[in-house]
């Protein structure tokens, strides 16, 4: 069986798309998974996202892959350790560039010290639901985020004992009117 140019083109076409599909799908799972390692530093900012990312989250805004690391691992720990589950992932391929949105349930474990601090047991736990919303590019390198947008839909527990002035309003949106 002979296959026509315009079919070998097409499924050239498959094969990109799909392979560029698990490599984006590797970059989210990567990227989860890296925070619950607890080392955040300019080769994790460079394995995850451009030089010129915009990172959005319910404690902060950043902008540019210097610092980044240093805002996540100031915003991590804050808890003993975590667990990020992702789900749900939608990839938008248009070329070089693909919109990515998926769901997460995050979960928090406080520090003995602030669960002491409280008067509560050890083992107390911060849950966040959220969504991931963004844009990943194809670089040199790989696929790396261009733009990423944390937003909490629900949370369970208590939060940190210290909050940014933006992660406290988000908590108190998302408790409703008291």
């Amino acid at each position: 069986m002979t296959i026509s140019t315009a079919e070998f083109a097409a499924l050239e076409r498959q094969v990109r798309a799909l392979t560029d599909r698990a490599e984006i799908t590797g970059l989210v799972d990567g990227y989860l998974l890296s925070l619950d390692g607890g080392r955040f530093d300019g080769e994790w900012a460079r394995r995850h996202f451009t030089a010129d990312v915009r990172f959005t989250s319910p404690v902060g805004s950043h902008e540019g892959v210097d610092g980044l690391a240093e805002h996540e691992q100031a915003t991590l720990d804050k808890f003993e350790r975590t667990q990020h589950v992702g789900a749900n992932l939608l990839i938008d391929l248009d070329g070089d560039r693909a919109a990515v949105r998926w769901n997460a349930v995050m979960t928090h474990v406080h520090p003995a010290a602030t669960q002491r601090f409280r008067g509560e047991e050890p083992g107390g736990h911060f849950d966040v639901g959220g969504t991931f919303t963004g844009e990943a590019v194809r670089t040199p390198a790989g696929w790396r985020f261009r733009r990423l947008d944390v937003r909490a839909v629900w949370t369970t527990g208590r939060g940190p004992r210290t909050l940014t002035p933006e992660a406290a309003e988000t908590l108190r949106a998302l408790a409703g009117p008291a």
